[in-house]
């Protein structure tokens, strides 16, 4: 089965930076692209990054660009989500998802998902 569980969330002060990882198990990072996700308290889920196969970086928001980065390890099956400069808005549960090869802008092609790491940033 395919697999993906997020890591490296907690409370972080307005400014500060986080790097949060994704361990996937199950199937390969070389034929998938993982992209981070985002849902805020009563707000919808949004998009933030995404890497493809070919290591190409999709920006979902101008919200982040310029502050986060992704990357990835293929030989540990690891997707990475650098955070800097975070502010308040930033505070949401993250989650990392898999498509096959490349990006979409459709959240619901993407066909496995982790179960979320909670990002607070507060003072």
């Amino acid at each position: 089965q395919l697999q993906l569980v997020e890591s490296g969330g907690g409370l972080v002060q307005p400014g500060g930076s986080l790097r949060l990882s994704c361990a996937v198990s199950g199937f390969t990072l070389d034929y998938s692209a993982i992209g981070w996700f985002r849902q805020a308290p009563g707000k919808e889920r949004e998009g933030v990054l995404c890497i493809s196969r070919r290591g190409t970086t999709w920006y979902y928001s101008d919200a982040v660009k310029g502050r986060f980065t992704i990357s990835r390890d293929n030989v540990k099956n690891m997707v990475y989500l650098q955070m800097n400069s975070l502010k308040p808005e930033d505070t949401a549960v993250y989650y990392c998802a898999r498509r096959e090869n490349y990006c979409s802008g459709r959240s619901n092609e993407y066909d496995s998902w982790g179960q979320g790491t909670q990002v607070t940033v507060s003072l």
